[in-house]
């Protein structure tokens, strides 16, 4: 079903690999083929967009998304060159749920007998020389620097982001996304296509998800490596995650921010934190991640809530202005998709987004192949585990470019 995609411009693959993470709505979906888009810097322009085409949407944010949003100046370059954002309405769209694969296009049969008909060549890929952008000590100087705004009283957290690049880089998106997921199934995966450009996503978190009037949102802070060796070790290790004042610290920081963002577009007092703390598990990690909804206003345009919420505040930190400003000034890459958003908006206008993390961002045209990893950092951080956490996220993406 990929490789007949690829011979399209666009499409967006999101899979939830069987996890089952309320509210859950779509297990898998494949848009593919554009019938109309947007693509601005102005994420107003998407309201009148969604009016005239008021059935399936997909597309992304990208992080330079706050720029418009919170006013500031365009800064880094993105060597990858995703727009900042841009939703597309799809020519052909298929829906996989159990073993019912549904078809939504003009010539369904046609589709599906292309798509059973179409040839794989499997390719052995050559292995990746990754570079850093940081070295170890210049990654630990930056976070000395940030805990000294900390002592200042800049900020109270900030999600600190390095990248990881590799440059003349030959790879098959679909089969690096392919190898990506069997090493770390994740619920927000997503293979995405525009142009030449790709995101090859393992994502385990939720950005925002509207289902009828009310809307989600669930931060990730706080992460252990697990013990998949000895079963009594990793329950130990989850224990001690639930338990991290540290960990849990840093989630409530981010909890707050959530609940704050959401009551601009939620009706009086209906906010709630639905989960606190909540510990899950993934391939190589256990999260600690929580959840807050609240009841839309009514009329609440799709603009207004991604204005309020965006960037999420698992990729800021706290407060989120002054944290944008510093991540400026101190991460050496433009982010560009990474720490963005990629999703559907659907013909009732729900919708769900991801939070763009465990991703590989590739340019076909320029070979170049990119990867960042981040960890929220405190006054009690120490800057070696901060180091150690993000090569620990990286894992499953190192293992999959370099073999």
């Amino acid at each position: 079903m990929l490789n007949w995609a690829n011979r399209f411009n666009i499409f967006c693959f999101l899979d939830n690999q069987e996890y089952s993470i309320k509210p859950q709505q779509y297990e898998c979906l494949l848009a593919a083929g554009s019938c109309g888009y947007v693509c601005s810097d102005n994420i107003q322009h998407v309201d009148n967009f969604l009016t005239n085409n008021p059935g399936w949407v997909f597309g992304h944010l990208s992080y330079e998304l706050k720029n418009s949003i919170h006013h500031f100046h365009p800064g880094k370059k993105d060597k990858i060159g995703f727009p900042v954002f841009y939703f597309f309405v799809p020519e052909n769209l298929l829906q996989i749920s159990e073993n019912v694969l549904v078809i939504e296009a003009t010539d369904c049969e046609k589709i599906y007998n292309e798509i059973i008909r179409q040839q794989i060549e499997i390719h052995p890929a050559p292995s990746i020389a990754i570079q850093p952008r940081l070295t170890k000590e210049q990654y630990i100087q930056k976070i000395q620097k940030l805990q000294q705004h900390i002592v200042r009283g800049d900020c109270y957290e900030i999600n600190y982001c390095q990248e990881f690049f590799a440059e003349n880089a030959d790879i098959n998106p679909i089969e690096t996304f392919q190898k990506l997921i069997e090493v770390s199934p994740n619920p927000f995966s997503a293979l995405y296509k525009l142009n030449d450009r790709f995101l090859i996503c393992a994502s385990p978190e939720r950005f925002i998800a509207k289902k009828g009037s009310r809307i989600f949102s669930q931060p990730m802070k706080g992460t252990i490596k697990r013990n998949t060796v000895d079963g009594n070790k990793d329950a130990q290790l989850k224990e001690a995650l639930r338990r991290s004042a540290k960990e849990r610290s840093e989630n409530v920081m981010v909890v707050d921010m959530v609940r704050n963002d959401l009551t601009k577009v939620c009706k009086d007092s209906s906010v709630t934190v639905d989960e606190l703390f909540g510990v899950y598990t993934y391939p190589q990690v256990h999260q600690m991640i929580s959840t807050i909804s609240g009841e839309l206003k009514p009329g609440a345009k799709f603009s207004e809530i991604i204005e309020a919420t965006f960037p999420m505040g698992s990729m800021t930190g706290a407060p989120k202005y002054r944290v944008m400003e510093l991540i400026d000034e101190h991460e050496v890459s433009a982010r560009g998709i990474f720490s963005g958003s990629v999703g559907y908006i659907s013909p009732e206008t729900n919708f769900d987004f991801n939070v763009v993390i465990r991703s590989i961002m590739y340019n076909a045209s320029t070979k170049y192949l990119s990867y960042q990893l981040g960890s929220g950092i405190t006054f009690y951080s120490d800057p070696e585990k901060e180091w150690e956490e993000c090569l620990l996220k990286g894992e499953a993406i190192k293992k999959v470019l370099t073999f």
